[in-house]
């Protein structure tokens, strides 16, 4: 395991290319290219004010560049670098900017979701889709590429209007049997879309790509309802993690519980590996004739995982019931490429992950952490997963154990994001206001060159 040098970026606007060459990152108003395994500079683009977002083009050929105080789109070329691109949302105004599959068309969302437009950067033409809705996730293209589905509110009444993503056609249009709308998400597979209500409504409904309700489901009533809707890789599992501090896991043929993993206050089970971070200080060595006396200042925190003895107390934090969005239930899940773990996070066990075996359908590991868990992300290709808690260690999860390793940079580096390659090679690691690169070493790749 070895660490690059830090580098700046501003609000951790930081993403690899889609094909893993590149890596972008945002310095106020620069775009920053560097080649992922040099680190050297590519590219390096001047905006005409502060970068809010980026997001590359499927096919890696270009970055657009959301300057949303200006009502602006900029665009530009890896391959030509002297070939520039502006979109202007005028008086309209910009919240929103993404691509679509094909890489050569733009989708802006005027401000207070007026409208939606589409630009293309081959004939230059102009869509536009009205009356789309104001939620959290309101457009999501099918991994395919083929179609677009998009909330839209009219009359006081959700509708679901699909579209060809090669022509623009409308293909269906039908409404939602949702009170208020709060976010759709097709399948890993492109074959059914999930539609899911309001926090204040538990309800999700699974609709065929023409427009037909295949099922409706409801776990309880009178009481905040979904935080969270995670696909399985495969497309078998629906996960809905919910304020009543459980994941619900749905089968993808009867579309029917299979099981729901709640999480207790104390582990109380043998087969359970229960890692717990536990931390030492030691002195530091300070040059200073100032004073002898110890303080925190000389001590430098450093960290190991323990396994615990079961039964195990879970730290529990009691959420504000009267703030908007209280700090209860699952907020985090995630399912390994592989599908054969999954992760959770209880937001009102801010401390620990849980880590689920979908194959015996039960809790394999649970990892408490000094500090409240802000980050978790599985490798795309291996099974491990990677965690940060906006301290200056990186912890990592596999069936085969845990570590815990210290940042090793000079000043303070505390990671409060991270993510992964495409390959899994490497970890792109992101503080407050710089960034640097860990370079994971392939056990396997080095025991075959041992034994050759």
């Amino acid at each position: 395991m070895n660490f690059s040098e830090l580098f700046r970026q501003s609000n951790q606007i930081c993403k690899f290319s889609p094909d893993g060459k590149y890596l972008a990152s945002v310095v106020e108003f620069r775009l920053v290219v560097r080649d992922v395994e040099t680190f050297q500079i590519q590219n390096l683009f001047s905006c005409m004010d502060t970068i809010q977002h980026i997001e590359w083009s499927a096919d890696s050929e270009f970055i657009l560049c959301g300057l949303y105080k200006r009502g602006l789109v900029q665009v530009w070329s890896l391959e030509q670098p002297e070939w520039k691109c502006k979109i202007d949302e005028g008086s309209a105004g910009l919240c929103a900017a993404r691509w679509s599959p094909d890489s050569r068309h733009i989708l802006t969302t005027a401000d207070f979701h007026l409208r939606i437009t589409v630009w293309s950067l081959v004939t230059k033409s102009v869509s536009y889709i009205r009356y789309p809705k104001q939620c959290q996730q309101n457009i999501d293209f099918s991994p395919d590429g083929r179609y677009m589905a998009l909330a839209e509110r009219r009359d006081c009444q959700d509708f679901i209007s699909t579209f060809d993503c090669s022509s623009w056609e409308l293909l269906k249009h039908f409404e939602s049997g949702t009170d208020d709308l709060a976010g759709l998400k097709w399948s890993p597979d492109s074959s059914v879309l999930c539609v899911y209500d309001t926090l204040l409504n538990y309800l999700v409904l699974l609709y065929s790509v023409d427009g037909r309700c295949l099922s409706k489901f409801n776990a309880y009533d009178y009481a905040l309802g979904l935080k969270t809707v995670t696909w399985s890789p495969t497309s078998q599992f629906l996960a809905l993690g919910s304020y009543d501090e459980k994941l619900r896991l749905l089968n993808h043929v009867t579309w029917k519980t299979i099981t729901a993993f709640s999480h207790p206050e104390t582990v109380d089970e043998k087969s359970v590996v229960v890692y717990k971070e536990i931390e030492t200080r030691t002195p530091q060595a300070v040059k200073s004739d100032l004073t002898d006396i110890p303080t925190t200042a000389l001590f430098s925190p450093q960290s190991k995982y323990e396994v615990q003895v079961c039964p195990v107390t879970v730290p529990i934090i009691k959420p504000d019931t009267n703030k908007a969005h209280p700090k209860r239930g699952v907020g985090l899940a995630g399912f390994s490429s592989d599908c054969k773990y999954m992760f959770t996070r209880n937001d009102n066990m801010p401390h620990t992950l849980w880590i689920w075996d979908i194959q015996k359908l039960a809790v394999c590991a649970v990892i408490i952490q000094s500090a409240p868990i802000k980050h978790v992300e599985w490798d795309p290709t291996k099974t491990r997963l990677a965690l940060c808690t906006g301290v200056n260690k990186l912890y990592m999860w596999s069936p085969a154990g845990s570590l815990c390793v210290e940042i090793p940079v000079e000043g303070t580096f505390q990671v409060h994001s991270l993510k992964w390659h495409p390959d899994g090679g490497s970890l792109l690691l992101l503080g407050k206001d710089m960034m640097c690169i860990c370079y994971l070493n392939d056990i396997e790749t080095e025991a075959e060159d041992s034994v050759e």
